[in-house]
């Protein structure tokens, strides 16, 4: 890259990036596509990755490695868990060694190498390596070795592992993108003794749209006994990643799961799901048109769908069993997700909507097993979005449609 380049990216990150585009010819040092390419890189860093912005000499590859890579917080977290999993081993501090199967932009590994004093990044495309020999470098990386070349051709060439960091593609030939274990690249299902023959612990991350009961069931099928922890990692209330744990070490162990929302996580494991009661529910709708309190629980725990268990520790009760909505008479501080204060509460009756909702031109609108859409149920109520009001719709175990008006705690 030119130096006139490098000083005109970084005199124009924020700048409009279709605007940049239209003036490349009052630019002719500059070589205007690989600015573009920095540029738009650097923003989306920016949101993405801070600590990586911060740094002038990251070096950003096509968009699309952007849009897969992990975001800084869910890399940190990773850490986390990678190190909780270190200290409860019985592996040497100082003699520690990790590698990242699918080495991609190298977020995750830039990250999770910090905890080892060896570590072999793997990736075929050569752009991608490139890019990891500058940023490492840049980031200051300690102890880090790039193998370049299809991984599973070097699987042989590896010491063994305290750790194996996998994230195969959800992107199948043609570029479409897929979900299932085996239809990503590499399909490391038939792998799987193989790689926990050569790893103590295998950290693999999936799309947080498959079921982890699933998920559990075909890792189980292929490498017994394997899994261990199941984690659904969400930020600002929307799924990221599906983190699966496997172990070496084969034990008839409950696997752990884990539902974490931003700052707070929730942990339950199959044997307590299993054996929990039902989801207690309300017995009327009189009972709900007397609560005072609505819980929602966070997108994790929906994912994770551990009701009964979330309903026996905060001690709530469920609107009905597809509702996923949670009333009390008592304020539960530290409940994960949203907690609303029920103001008043109606049904669909015509004259009760008048009379309970006639005073609200503004709201925000939630349904939950509910007949109608938002949108439908704005449309009817003829209110506008947004405000300081919150309306929850459901529907009662009795099949009672019935509106719950709160505000925000």
């Amino acid at each position: 890259m030119k130096s006139t380049t490098k000083a005109f990216i970084l005199g124009h990150r924020n700048d409009n990036i279709s605007s940049l585009a239209l003036q490349a010819k009052k630019h002719p040092d500059v070589e205007m596509p690989i600015a573009i390419e920095q540029i738009a890189g650097w923003q989306k860093a920016s949101a993405k990755l801070p600590t990586w912005a911060r740094c002038d000499d990251i070096i950003y590859p096509h968009h699309l490695a952007m849009e897969q890579c992990s975001s800084e917080e869910a890399a940190q977290y990773k850490v986390d868990v990678a190190k909780r999993w270190m200290n409860e081993g019985q592996t040497d501090a100082g003699d520690r060694t990790f590698a990242d199967l699918t080495g991609g932009l190298g977020v995750d590994f830039s990250f999770l190498s910090a905890l080892f004093t060896r570590s072999i990044y793997m990736e075929q495309q050569h752009e991608l390596c490139e890019c990891a020999r500058n940023n490492f470098k840049a980031l200051n990386i300690k102890g880090v070795e790039i193998w370049e070349g299809d991984s599973m051709k070097l699987l042989e060439k590896l010491p063994h592992l305290q750790l194996l960091f996998i994230d195969p593609a959800r992107r199948d030939s043609h570029g479409g993108r897929t979900f299932a274990i085996k239809d990503c690249t590499p399909d490391i299902l038939p792998l799987l003794p193989q790689l926990l023959n050569t790893a103590n612990v295998i950290m693999l991350k999936l799309s947080p749209m498959l079921d982890w009961h699933e998920t559990k069931r075909i890792i189980n099928d292929k490498a017994p006994n394997t899994v261990k922890e199941i984690h659904i990692f969400a930020t600002a209330n929307e799924c990221k990643e599906l983190l699966v744990v496997l172990s070496a070490q084969q034990t008839n162990e409950s696997a752990r799961l884990f539902c974490v929302n931003d700052n707070g996580t929730f942990i339950t494991d199959e044997e307590n799901e299993h054996s929990a009661t039902p989801t207690p529910t309300i017995s009327s709708t009189d009972e709900a048109m007397s609560a005072t309190w609505l819980y929602e629980p966070n997108a994790a725990i929906m994912k994770g769908g551990c009701f009964s268990t979330l309903a026996r520790k905060y001690k709530i009760k469920a609107i009905s069993p597809n509702s996923h909505l949670f009333i009390s008479n008592s304020h539960k501080q530290d409940f994960p997700g949203r907690t609303m204060h029920i103001i008043k509460t109606t049904t669909m009756n015509k004259r009760l909507l008048r009379t309970n909702l006639q005073d609200i031109r503004q709201a925000n609108i939630t349904v939950r097993n509910f007949p109608l859409t938002a949108a439908q149920l704005r449309q009817r109520l003829k209110m506008a979005d947004g405000g300081k009001c919150y309306l929850f719709a459901t529907t009662t175990a009795d099949n009672t449609h019935i509106i719950f008006v709160c505000d925000k705690k």
